[in-house]
């Protein structure tokens, strides 16, 4: 996957958030890491409220799939605000399922690529290469 100067890649799962923007060029990327944002978690994923009880009790399923809609959400506006220019986003498949169903035609048109890994847990290089691989 080619990746644009300045990109932003998300890494994601259902729990944690790693962002990097590519500080290299298109032909030789290196990421760099961002701070990490605060993430709203008071989205109930894509089924609004999940009905839980003693035949479905995963609790915390529906804290990842909220901990997604709020990545999704924040991703949102800041392709709005044109904070992102080219998305790349990593996610567990999971993760990436629940993030899918939040993005809003502004995140859509900037979102160059999508690669279902977890790589939350793995170190820039392990990312470039996933990235460079894909």
């Amino acid at each position: 996957m080619h990746l644009p100067d300045g990109a932003t890649i998300v890494v994601a799962d259902g729990e944690k958030l790693k962002v990097f923007r590519n500080t290299g060029h298109e032909g030789n990327p290196k990421l760099t890491a961002e701070q990490e944002p605060k993430v709203e978690q008071d989205n109930h994923g894509s089924g609004g409220r999940h009905h839980l009880s003693s035949a479905n009790p995963d609790h915390g399923q529906v804290e990842e799939d909220s901990h997604s809609a709020g990545v999704a959400a924040m991703l949102n506006k800041e392709a709005v605000s044109g904070k992102i220019k080219h998305l790349v986003v990593i996610a567990s498949p999971r993760a990436l399922g629940e993030l899918r169903k939040h993005y809003s035609k502004q995140l859509s048109a900037v979102l160059v690529g999508e690669i279902a890994k977890d790589l939350t847990g793995h170190s820039i290089h392990d990312i470039e290469k996933a990235i460079a691989a894909a």
